[in-house]
């Protein structure tokens, strides 16, 4: 590409802010509460001692070791073996479905590309190995992503060049991360938001006992809601027009309704599972929900987490 994504888009510039701006206590802290209790070798929070330094400005405060604080007359902090992993997966569904459009204009594959940005900036940040997979029906493409943040993005953006002519193949993305060896590696999932159903629950569940499983449901716009701005619509997968007779006030409710109580039964299971999802209709909108993470520490939508308590 001639140009950087970042270059016209607001919010990629907001994610490599985020690169510079955000504290390493404060990455660790976010990153941990979507990745639960596991355990490595690297150090930052954990069971076993491993070292005691001066208290900086995000560390958490179960952390401080109050006797050691009176000795030395000021705040002092025990770095613990960090219960984290050291890699990390982000899986991007590429069929032709993640060509269709979100509300705003943007198409599902922008807003999903921009969600992995997100975290990929965390990890980069925490010093994580990343990879990149990119899955459709004729190929799993999987990119180990070297270098920090800016390489990440020119790699990603280098390989959505390709037009998204493929049907998608959900099985097999989920299959790939089934067999990935290095376990406790977190797992990112991004896909649209009309693909995630129970039927995937038994796959999502096995994947949950051995690794932290994070996905990233994007919100297209509602095929038979009337917005002259648009005027036709296309079916994404198949490539034809929706007729206008069917696109009603009926219908469109009747959609609606149906997209709410899918996406609703599929968080249930997710939730009792330890699973998260965060959800989004723009990539500005996804962005807002990730600083809410960083902020309040819970994502997207309201999930039951039990392994994302602070």
């Amino acid at each position: 590409m001639s140009r950087r994504r970042s270059d016209h888009d607001p919010v990629r510039r907001r994610i490599e802010s985020l690169d510079t701006s955000l504290r390493l206590p404060t990455v660790r802290r976010a990153l941990g509460l979507l990745e639960g209790e596991h355990s490595s070798s690297r150090r930052g929070g954990g069971d076993d001692r491993a070292d005691l330094r001066a208290y900086e400005f995000g560390d958490e405060i179960r952390m401080i070791d109050w006797h050691a604080s009176a000795r030395m007359g000021r705040p002092m902090v025990v770095e613990r073996e960090r219960l984290v992993t050291s890699r990390v997966w982000l899986l991007l569904d590429v069929g032709q479905e993640m060509s269709g459009t979100c509300p705003d204009g943007e198409q599902a594959i922008q807003v999903a590309a921009n969600a992995l940005c997100m975290f990929a900036t965390l990890c980069l940040r925490r010093s994580d190995e990343v990879d990149l997979v990119l899955v459709d029906s004729s190929a799993i493409r999987r990119i180990p992503c070297q270098g920090g943040f800016a390489r990440f993005e020119q790699t990603l953006d280098r390989a959505l060049e390709s037009p998204l002519n493929q049907p998608r193949n959900l099985e097999a993305l989920l299959g790939y991360a089934a067999g990935i060896q290095d376990r406790q590696a977190m797992l990112v999932i991004a896909t649209d938001q009309s693909a995630l159903n129970v039927d995937l629950m038994p796959t999502i569940r096995r994947l949950a006992t051995t690794h932290p499983v994070n996905l990233i449901g994007v919100e297209t716009m509602n095929p038979l809601r009337q917005q002259p701005t648009m005027g036709s619509v296309t079916d994404a997968p198949s490539g034809r027009k929706i007729p206008a007779f069917l696109r009603t006030a009926n219908g469109t409710r009747a959609v609606d309704l149906h997209r709410r109580y899918q996406i609703e039964a599929f968080g249930r299971e997710l939730s009792r599972v330890g699973a998260s999802l965060i959800r989004a209709d723009s990539s500005t909108a996804m962005f807002n929900r990730f600083i809410h993470l960083l902020s309040a520490g819970r994502p997207g939508i309201p999930m039951r987490r039990t392994v994302m308590a602070a």
